[in-house]
């Protein structure tokens, strides 16, 4: 088969692009590397199966060549991190609305089937865990631009569904919780990767708030096995699934632990989140996802387990470093 992936010279995108031409697939990516990474797809130029334009979905000719090039589309393009967010609530909701209106478009036209990437943050506030696909969205008010991501995640699904009911467009919505693994930057706020680079430069390890906050973290290669296997069952169409890991862990716990991975002589420093974002900044004190759903659909869980995602990301820090 043949596919497109927007936003693939990203994190998820680019471990997806490596395990769709694993699997023998022709791969099409397009990508303005605004949070991207060429050293991401570095690997994979020169492969015959591998096709890249450094470009941005706003250019209308080129995605409607790309979508008419392919059978399916990943929509993984948007803006990412809660540090980006907080300072660029415009782009975050121009890149992530209009984008995946775009793609819609272009994959309605011939009814293309899309896989629009989603985020935990559309459940917002709730605090009825584990957090179900039809459970209600609780956002903070509109002053704060924290919930600008939520809320612009939360209308790129309302719009994949309308496309599915009103113009017969296979599309399914994923929701992403915490994914995590080699070439994710911490740059945006991804704490796993700041708290390894922390540790491994002998750094005080930042902790945001008291730390007793909890998240579920999942390893990438888990995670694309999911976007590929829900994107080929056509009964996913029309329907939203959570994809995530279910083992919670406190982030002070796990600063902890990355600090003993790593044998660092780092310790915690707690930043308050005014400080770190922004005054009146709210989180989530839970973030744990029910995975029923996609447990029927596909039989998937995540099989690699914490201690194993630390060590891989450890690994790639080391190696990048070098």
């Amino acid at each position: 088969m043949r596919f497109l992936i927007t936003g693939g010279a990203g994190f998820i995108g680019s471990h997806l692009a490596d395990h769709l031409l694993t699997a023998g697939h022709e791969v099409f990516v397009i990508d303005d590397l605004s949070t991207g990474s060429m050293d991401n797809i570095r690997h994979l130029k020169g492969k015959s199966r591998f096709h890249y334009e450094i470009d941005t979905i706003a250019n209308g000719p080129l995605l409607h060549e790309l979508v008419d090039s392919v059978d399916s589309v990943f929509h993984l393009a948007a803006a990412v991190g809660v540090k980006l967010v907080v300072e660029s609530p415009v782009r975050t909701i121009e890149t992530n609305i209009h984008g995946t209106g775009w793609v819609l478009a272009a994959a309605a036209m011939k009814k293309k089937p899309v896989l629009v990437a989603s985020s935990s943050e559309v459940y917002g506030k709730a605090t009825r865990v584990p957090f179900r696909e039809d459970d209600d969205m609780v956002l903070g008010p509109s002053s704060k631009a924290r919930w600008s991501y939520a809320c612009s995640k939360a209308i790129d699904e309302f719009l994949g569904l309308a496309y599915f009911r009103e113009r017969g467009l296979p599309t399914v919505v994923v929701r992403l919780f915490n994914t995590v693994g080699p070439r994710q930057t911490g740059r945006y706020g991804m704490v796993v990767p700041t708290f390894v680079r922390q540790a491994l430069a002998h750094e005080p390890v930042t902790v945001y708030g008291d730390g007793q906050q909890t998240r579920c973290f999942t390893h990438v290669r888990d995670v694309v096995q999911a976007l590929y296997d829900i994107i080929l069952k056509t009964e996913a169409y029309g329907q939203v699934f959570n994809v995530g890991g279910v083992q919670e862990i406190s982030i002070e716990d796990l600063a902890r632990r990355v600090i003993s991975a790593t044998s660092s002589r780092s310790e915690l420093s707690y930043v308050p989140y005014d400080r770190a974002y922004a005054e009146g900044f709210e989180d989530m004190q839970r973030r744990l996802p029910s995975i029923d759903k996609v447990q029927a659909l596909l039989g998937w869980s995540p099989q690699m387990s914490l201690d194993k995602i630390i060590e891989d990301v450890v690994a790639f820090e080391q190696a990048t470093s070098e």
